[in-house]
């Protein structure tokens, strides 16, 4: 499955991302101690939403401009994120998760890009210019294994990759496997596309037989059965979620259920332990 980033930046599962990634993040910093934020598939880290490509799948109608046209108070914090990079009015720009994490940052907090693709590297080294954040070039599994343990005491790594190649969820699977072992309090987080469930459940089941304990997953289900052939939704798995986050979800989740749910859909979203 194929997902480049700029024809689907602002859809709906940038949505979901983006809100339990800022959710998630300032759980952890109700503590004071410093973390090391890396985004392992950085992207561009900010799209035009006028643009081309975004404009040829129209996706950010059903998402970020949803999010905007409802005024849920806990979908405020995500609406802030956006307009931070706008000029007020509808957004037009959409910030990548490179973007959303240096909002976040606090003095004592590091943030690590990477992006592979070198015309996109260019793009986000354009995009954080003035932004303290490191960016590299390199393989993205690669790196995330060479920056563990990270040299704060806690940390979050953001695994957002598009998919492109057909043994990306091998690849998922073998690095995370090794990064536990190397950092294993540390706090991971895999975003994917949902496609039809069946397929899905294989990649869980493999997941799961890596014996991780506190692996959280959230799915996002747009329509109330499987539309053939189309992108169906997508998640988040979170590795050592804090206990805030986890506590403070399922009100999250029901906000973004019904801000994104198609019309003649209900759609669903729903967060359970992996290893239960």
């Amino acid at each position: 499955m194929n997902y480049r980033h700029s024809f689907h930046a602002g859809n709906s599962a940038d949505v979901v991302k983006h809100s339990l990634l800022i959710a998630l993040v300032r759980a952890l910093q109700l503590k004071e101690g410093a973390l090391t934020l890396i985004d392992t598939h950085a992207g561009c880290g900010l799209y035009d939403l006028h643009g081309d490509q975004a404009q040829r799948t129209g996706e950010a109608t059903q998402g970020v401009l949803r999010a905007f046209a409802d005024p849920n108070p806990l979908l405020a914090d995500y609406r802030a994120a956006v307009q931070a990079v706008n000029e007020g009015g509808e957004p037009h720009l959409y910030p990548g998760s490179p973007r959303i994490l240096a909002q976040l940052l606090r003095p004592q907090d590091v943030l690590i890009l990477n992006e592979k693709h070198p015309e996109d590297a260019g793009a986000l080294r354009g995009a954080m210019r003035g932004i303290p954040a490191a960016v590299h070039e390199r393989d993205a599994y690669e790196l995330w294994l060479a920056m563990l343990p990270t040299r704060t005491p806690r940390g979050v790594v953001v695994v957002d990759p598009p998919y492109e190649q057909t043994d990306e969820r091998t690849r998922i699977t073998t690095t995370l496997a090794a990064a536990h072992r190397k950092w294993a309090h540390g706090v991971t987080v895999i975003w994917y596309p949902l496609k039809e469930r069946h397929t899905h459940s294989r990649w869980k089941e493999q997941l799961r037989k890596l014996g991780i304990p506190k692996f959280l997953a959230v799915e996002h289900w747009l329509y109330d059965s499987d539309q053939p052939g189309i992108y169906n939704g997508a998640g988040l798995f979170i590795v050592n979620p804090p206990y805030a986050f986890t506590q403070a979800l399922p009100p999250l989740l029901e906000a973004l259920r019904a801000t994104l749910a198609p019309e003649g859909h209900s759609g669903e979203i729903a967060a359970y332990w992996l290893d239960d």
